[in-house]
């Protein structure tokens, strides 16, 4: 018998200890991960079909669904006027809140970037409004600040302003909410000093050898190479902006009031499924929000290529 005739039975036993390894390992994986996996089909994958099955009936939790088709998209679009306020108010604290925050975080940053006695201690104290900024109690005192009679009105006292009651006004009481997710710039901030961290010394080196001032140094060199972070934390913020419920909620008393100043998308959904039970129109609600997210995601994906500039382009 030849030597080869010989070693193939050799092989094929080391092939088949190799595939039993193989599925042995594959094995105690999928153990690991069974916690994950049974939550996330048991309470997020079901619910998630679950609604999306709900939003083409109509279903108000104490009758069984009716499917209606589209009705419920249908009387988004053309027959739910408050749907189109809450819209509105939505998407106009998305485009205030956001870049603004996103230019406080990143002035924040730029000043925490430098070389400062006490800087850990600074950074810290910069990122607590974060950890706090979306609890129930820091909405509560939010309302407090800014009512007729708050801590707002009595600065303004000191320079003879007989200021308004903030959230009672439909002119400003938007203004508060987006001032206080202004507030909670904390994590963008982080973002922004670890980017900074990462710029190259020597280009700001060669920049202050070409006698360019602080402003010119910003616009040429730290604002281009910092455009990927830009891009991150827009998009995070964008999402994050767009769920806001909250804020709304405890300083409205979750009327969206007043003149529904305040109705954010997410209350309006929260006040058609859970006060008056219309579960299968707020599950419609749900994915038109999952829409509206998602083209304002890839809308800025394709305005990327734009204005984002990475180091291997």
């Amino acid at each position: 018998m030849s030597a080869a005739a010989l070693a193939a039975p050799a092989r094929a036993a080391a092939k088949a200890a190799s595939g039993a390894s193989v599925a042995r390992r594959n094995r105690d994986g999928y153990l690991f991960l069974s916690p994950w996996l049974i939550g996330f089909f048991c309470l997020t994958g079901g619910p998630i079909l679950a609604s999306l099955y709900f939003s083409f009936t109509d279903f108000s939790l104490f009758n069984e669904p009716a499917w209606v088709g589209l009705e419920n998209y249908k009387r988004l679009i053309f027959d739910d006027p408050r749907y189109r306020t809450a819209l509105g108010v939505t998407l106009a604290y998305v485009v205030t809140s956001v870049p603004l925050k996103l230019a406080f975080a990143l002035a924040v940053a730029l000043l925490l970037n430098r070389n400062i006695s006490g800087v850990g201690l600074y950074r810290a104290i910069y990122y607590l409004p974060s950890l706090l900024g979306g609890s129930v109690a820091v909405a509560v005192m939010w309302r407090k600040i800014f009512a007729y009679d708050g801590v707002v009105n009595d600065m303004l006292l000191w320079f003879g302003i007989d200021g308004p009651s903030w959230i009672s006004n439909p002119d400003y009481a938007l203004s508060t909410i987006v001032a206080l997710a202004v507030w909670q710039f904390g994590s963008p901030a982080v973002i922004f000093l670890a980017g900074l961290k990462q710029i190259p010394p020597e280009l700001y080196d060669a920049a202050d050898i070409d006698g360019a001032g602080r402003f010119a140094t910003f616009r040429t060199v730290t604002l281009p190479l910092l455009t990927p972070i830009i891009f991150f934390n827009l998009v995070m913020q964008m999402i994050s902006a767009f769920q806001a419920f909250t804020p709304s909620f405890i300083i409205s008393n979750g009327t969206g009031g007043p003149d529904d100043s305040t109705l954010f998308y997410t209350l309006y959904l929260y006040e058609e499924g859970f006060s008056h039970f219309r579960m299968g129109y707020a599950s419609a609600m749900a994915w038109a929000l999952v829409g509206i997210i998602a083209t304002a995601t890839a809308f800025t994906f394709i305005s990327s290529r734009y204005w984002v500039h990475y180091g291997d382009r």
